[in-house]
């Protein structure tokens, strides 16, 4: 009897054990980087976004220029979006992925200039160029409460000098490493310093002085302190989120010697040349930080959300309309597509279907998504990933991507986008863009030469996806209908507008 009763005993307590380690697993969190690039647009990259007459990716020239391998490692074990949309500015972008807020609503509008408002001469007068505050809403603080530890490594740009969002620790960050005020920084050479001994000291990245006299080039540097982040938590057995925000690719546009030669013989300008050299290295980073997930025996619990803020600047030469996106239209600040649509990828940093988080998330592998979807879908995306809560008191514009990030289609989810730009100069001026379906129209606050002359542009997406043919004379119903949705989505947004040159009556869209 007692041999019999031990052997139960043993049989019983493994069951028990067996299933705690079941239990624990299931309720183990994920580990979440949101790995955000620079001036990154659709088209700057080896892996194709855009699609063809039967919704397959196909490669177009730009695509050829670029050598970007981690991101289709990326792609291949997880899913793209090809309609995915930021600001076409980066301090709304980056505020909106914070709050979960179109920029309409938080009203950081405009980029944010760190030492003066540049709200434009007719830009509102209360438009938001403070930025994010200590005590506003954000996802790291939400995460924080949750039990995360939070991690900001590379651009800030949330709020200007001297106030409380120039400091990423504000805002809920444990961790800060080289996030300011400004959105450039003064050097990717560390032999100057990151900038500090440039005549662009004022942009100085801070916090990296051990790379300084160095052969380190910054985006390397960000992923070196990164990864040692990274180590401090997974010995503490404590969930991160990682912000990885890479001052890359954004201008000056200094050539990484790493991939120089890779374009000396392309035909392309330095500038050009030195922009291709920032998005390798950039992918390398990429490539890098998800071996170093793997080495620390994390990546199959770590969900990384991958994407540009913003439309292209890359200096290809030409007008803005044509330049750098093609074939998409517009580039960085522009109210057409290739201002507003860049690439966002969504994988498991190792896809294991083992791993009760990625049951419950199961991103399929090479997955296309062609929805609509944008930057402030981040913050409730995540908070639910995290098992987060968020106040009720917070309105949040954004809507969960899970059944998007999954490959099934949302017949729920609105097919919508709006951009609000009441400002000036940046390429365009003192617009709105609405998407819906379709359709986008674009409402043009006053004649300019970016504009035509012409109050209003409506295009047709579906049968027009390069915005060659601007139907807002031949279409007028479709005009008015889409008039009224956008200024009834401004109005439901609170959003601030232009003012008339007495800088005091605000200039809201007129009706066809």
């Amino acid at each position: 009897m007692t041999a019999r009763f031990a052997a139960f005993a043993c049989w019983f307590l493994a069951v028990i054990a067996a299933a705690a380690s079941v239990s624990g697993a299931s309720s183990e969190r994920p580990n979440i980087v949101v790995f955000l690039v620079d001036d990154m647009g659709v088209m700057d990259t080896s892996v194709p976004f855009l699609t063809d007459d039967q919704g397959q990716p196909k490669a177009y020239p730009l695509n050829e220029l670029y050598r970007t391998p981690n991101m289709r490692r990326l792609a291949e074990q997880g899913i793209r979006f090809n309609q995915f949309y930021a600001m076409s500015v980066c301090s709304p972008t980056r505020i909106s992925i914070m709050t979960g807020q179109n920029a309409a609503r938080h009203g950081a509008t405009n980029w944010i200039n760190p030492r003066q408002n540049n709200r434009g001469p007719m830009g509102p007068p209360n438009w938001n160029w403070e930025g994010l505050r200590g005590d506003s809403v954000t996802l790291p603080k939400l995460l924080q409460q949750a039990g995360y530890q939070t991690i900001h490594v590379g651009k800030g740009h949330f709020g200007p000098t001297d106030t409380e969002g120039a400091d990423p620790i504000n805002l809920g960050f444990d961790i800060n490493v080289a996030g300011a005020s400004f959105g450039a920084p003064g050097s990717y050479y560390a032999k100057e310093g990151y900038g500090l001994h440039s005549r662009r000291s004022h942009h100085a990245v801070p916090h990296l002085q051990k790379y300084h006299g160095t052969e380190t080039f910054l985006t390397e540097a960000l992923t070196l302190e990164a990864q040692e982040r990274l180590d401090r938590c997974v010995q503490a057995e404590q969930p991160f989120y990682l912000y990885m925000a890479h001052y890359a690719v954004h201008a000056p546009f200094q050539s990484d010697p790493r991939f120089a030669t890779h374009y000396a013989d392309s035909g392309l300008s330095a500038n050009a040349q030195a922009f291709a050299t920032l998005i390798e290295g950039m992918d390398k980073s990429l490539g890098d930080l998800m071996d170093h997930l793997e080495r620390l025996g994390v990546a199959e619990n770590t969900l990384i959300l991958f994407l540009g803020d913003n439309g292209s600047d890359a200096p290809l030469g030409g007008p803005h309309e044509v330049a750098c996106a093609a074939p998409l239209r517009g580039k960085k600040g522009a109210h057409y597509e290739g201002g507003m649509r860049v690439p966002f990828i969504a994988a498991w940093a190792k896809p294991s279907p083992e791993n009760p988080n990625q049951r419950d998330l199961p991103i399929p592998a090479g997955a296309l998504q062609t929805q609509i979807a944008a930057v402030h879908d981040l913050f409730p995306t995540i908070i639910r990933v995290a098992g987060a809560d968020a106040p009720e008191t917070h309105p949040v514009d954004g809507r969960e991507l899970q059944r998007l990030l999954i490959g099934q289609s949302d017949p729920e989810r609105p097919e919508t986008f709006l951009m609000h730009y009441p400002h000036s100069p940046h390429r365009s001026d003192y617009f709105t863009c609405y998407r819906d379906g379709d359709w986008k129209v674009i409402y043009h606050y006053f004649p300019s030469q970016q504009s035509g002359g012409s109050h209003y542009q409506l295009f047709n997406l579906a049968n027009d996806p390069f915005e060659s043919e601007d139907l807002s004379e031949s279409e007028p119903e479709q005009l008015r209908r889409m008039m009224g949705r956008l200024a009834d989505q401004l109005e439901s947004h609170q959003a601030l507008y232009p003012v008339a040159k007495d800088g005091k009556v605000a200039l809201k869209p007129e009706q066809p």
